[in-house]
């Protein structure tokens, strides 16, 4: 499960601005953690420090405490194993990597597509990679689409029967449409 992606460095004492991808950075960076990496080889990294500065999370790491040993780092995935996670406190919350991967379907019992990505851009977004319908003519792959995660159009949520049932208003799923 991707945490986070380093991007650039900042400055000159190998702080490196970390583009999260958990829902509790605070917790992920904070001094000590240990977070595998992909490509692996340039890992386990250790953290050294972390803190916020204009709404973005600068990192250190241990062994990278200058601005040439950060920037071997840059576009390093940080991740960690699913199984380390703990479940949400909330039933109807979840955790990106429950999510992808799920069979989405209307209400009508229609299929959608499968759930590729869930993005956080100040709305959380379903990114569901439409499924091809046995009587669709031959043609060129609809592009995803973006479907807000919320109650309204994303009515249920099954895990473990490995489904989401959507509601969507009219004209949502003909914006993935190639044309």
């Amino acid at each position: 499960m991707v945490v986070g992606r380093v991007g650039r460095p900042h400055g000159i004492r190998g702080e490196l601005n970390v583009h999260v991808h958990t829902d509790d950075p605070d917790l992920r960076f904070a001094a000590g953690s240990v977070l595998a990496t992909e490509p692996a080889a340039r890992g386990p990294l250790t953290v050294s420090s972390s803190r916020w500065h204009s709404g973005r999370l600068l990192v250190t790491f241990a062994g990278h405490s200058d601005r040439s040993s950060a920037e071997d780092l840059r576009g390093t995935l940080l991740v960690m194993d699913s199984a380390d996670v703990a479940p949400a406190a909330d039933p109807d919350e979840f955790h990106d990597y429950q999510l992808i991967g799920l069979e989405v379907l209307t209400v009508a019992g229609e299929p959608v597509g499968v759930v590729a990505d869930v993005l956080h851009q100040g709305q959380d977004l379903l990114v569901i990679q439409p499924s091809g319908s046995p009587s669709a003519a031959p043609g060129p792959e609809r592009d995803p689409i973006l479907v807000p995660f919320v109650a309204a159009i994303v009515p249920e949520v099954d895990v473990k029967a490995g489904r989401l049932i959507i509601d969507p208003p009219a004209g949502l799923l003909d914006l993935g449409a190639a044309g």
